[in-house]
């Protein structure tokens, strides 16, 4: 059975001046894509008026809530006790995101209780990674 948990999150918006900007997200985890998690930001927040999801491993941000993960395009690192700064690089600039440590902790927990770490069934991952990929590569009888 394929399974969506849901959460909303209180994201905040850290400015160049250092002022903190209410954001609405919601965080999402998909069984379907048991490694993934997904952060979408409604089209109101967006620069193109349309909205924005971003996607990152589930490894990552369990070991962001611990300490300075990522070096890619999504980083992440406990602020304080409490709070937990999520940064966005994208063709189009910087963003600096604000999140409550307990609220991504609490999501973490429950994408757990739905598949469990080092249970994910990689087999439809794969599967779907494939076909993305080869989708329009077709077989010719003869191998032509």
């Amino acid at each position: 059975m394929d399974i969506t948990l849901e959460q909303p999150a209180r994201a905040h918006l850290i400015t160049a001046d250092g002022r903190e900007l209410p954001v609405p997200a919601t965080l999402r985890y998909v069984s379907t894509d048991p490694l993934a998690v997904h952060l979408d930001f409604p089209p109101e927040v967006a620069l193109d008026g349309e909205g924005v999801t971003w996607t990152f491993s589930r490894d990552l941000l369990e070991e962001g809530l611990q300490r300075q993960a990522g070096d890619g395009d999504v980083r992440l690192w406990p602020s304080d006790a409490f709070r937990t700064v999520l940064e966005l690089h994208s063709p189009f600039g910087l963003a600096l995101l604000r999140f409550e440590t307990p609220e991504l902790r609490r999501f973490l927990l429950r994408s757990h209780a739905v598949v469990p770490p080092g249970q994910e069934d990689l087999t439809k991952v794969v599967d779907r990674g494939l076909s993305s990929l080869f989708g329009s590569v077709r077989h010719r009888p003869g191998g032509q």
